[in-house]
């Protein structure tokens, strides 16, 4: 069965790609990913909170420097230092490169520009093969309009676009009012493909501590319905590489995907909980569903049942949500 599929311009084997967890600051993991049947790896992401605070440590030492010290300003900005944090980064890009025959694409999650441009040119002279930039921004400003939102993404977006040759993959929340018209102007840009969806870690409450508490929940098969409502939505609609992501347990959920429109579904929780036999046994299950479809290949089933080509697109609007409710049909 021909299983293979297209990523970012890049050919891949089939469409299992781990995408950033812990996992992957493990090179003997990575290892064990791909030799389980992984055709692409993303890496866990740099986050800018990491190097603004290496960045606010070296200003204060640079500061301190010059008190007493009438020379000090000789010394080279210390911002010109890579953080700890970048250093291992692009050691590890170093590391995953030399040992994997697979596609290894570095994650950036932050929402600024300042930094984030020579940053990006860093990882891309290490060796990745491609850039996916994860946008976590929680709108909680209400002064802060949708269209001031949508502009900053744009504008960064872009403004790496510039300088990085290497493919981009933008990773985007579903919280957009118009995420097709978002998608469109990601598009002209000039990047190569969009990830759906992040999927916002939620703080908690204590009532007993009378604290505000953050916890991490792991994804389950029923959270990757919404990407793969918009995965259906969007195909045939943009030129960009489609990415399924959150909440794909089991062969059935990827295939679902696969269905829909996706390129390729990325895989994060499930291997977390049970490793690479897990992406094994998932491949397995895609071949052999491929083999008893009336399909010869992925690329043939794939957006077979999109909106643009179901035979009922509006089961992708509103009028499931009336005839489910109409209906009575509750899980």
């Amino acid at each position: 069965m021909d299983l293979q599929t297209n990523y970012l311009g890049m050919t891949l084997a089939n469409p299992l790609v781990p995408s950033a967890s812990p996992l992957s600051r493990d090179v003997a993991m990575c290892c064990r990913l791909e030799d389980a049947g992984a055709s692409a790896l993303v890496m866990y992401s740099l986050f800018e909170e990491e190097l603004d605070s290496h960045h606010a440590r070296q200003i204060q030492l640079l500061e301190s420097r010059e008190i007493g010290h009438s020379e000090a300003t000789h010394f080279l900005p210390l911002h010109a230092e890579p953080s700890h944090a970048l250093e291992q980064y692009l050691q590890q890009i170093q590391a995953l490169k030399q040992r994997l025959s697979i596609p290894v694409i570095a994650s950036l999650n932050g929402t600024s520009q300042d930094g984030w441009i020579n940053i990006a040119k860093q990882l891309t002279e290490a060796g990745a093969d491609a850039l996916e930039l994860n946008i976590y921004n929680v709108a909680a400003d209400p002064l802060h309009s949708a269209s001031d939102m949508e502009k900053g993404y744009i504008e960064l977006i872009s403004a790496l676009r510039d300088v990085v040759t290497c493919p981009i993959m933008v990773k985007l929340s579903p919280y957009f009012s118009a995420l097709g018209h978002f998608v469109r102007q990601l598009e002209d840009t000039g990047i190569n493909g969009v990830s759906l969806f992040n999927r916002f870690y939620q703080p908690d409450i204590d009532p007993d501590t009378l604290r505000v508490q953050s916890s991490i929940h792991l994804s389950r098969s029923e959270d990757a319905l919404l990407s793969m409502r918009w995965l259906g939505i969007l195909f045939g609609k943009t030129r960009l590489t489609l990415a399924a992501t959150g909440g794909i347990h089991s062969a059935d959920d990827a295939v679902k995907m696969l269905l829909a429109g996706a390129d390729v579904t990325h895989l994060c929780s499930v291997l977390l909980q049970q490793g690479p036999t897990a992406l094994s046994q998932i491949l397995t299950g895609i071949s052999d569903w491929l083999d008893e479809s009336p399909y010869e290949s992925l690329e043939q089933a794939r957006g077979v049942l999109s909106h643009l080509h179901s035979n009922d697109p509006t089961l992708y609007e509103r009028a499931s949500y009336v005839q489910l409710l109409k209906m009575g049909r509750y899980s």
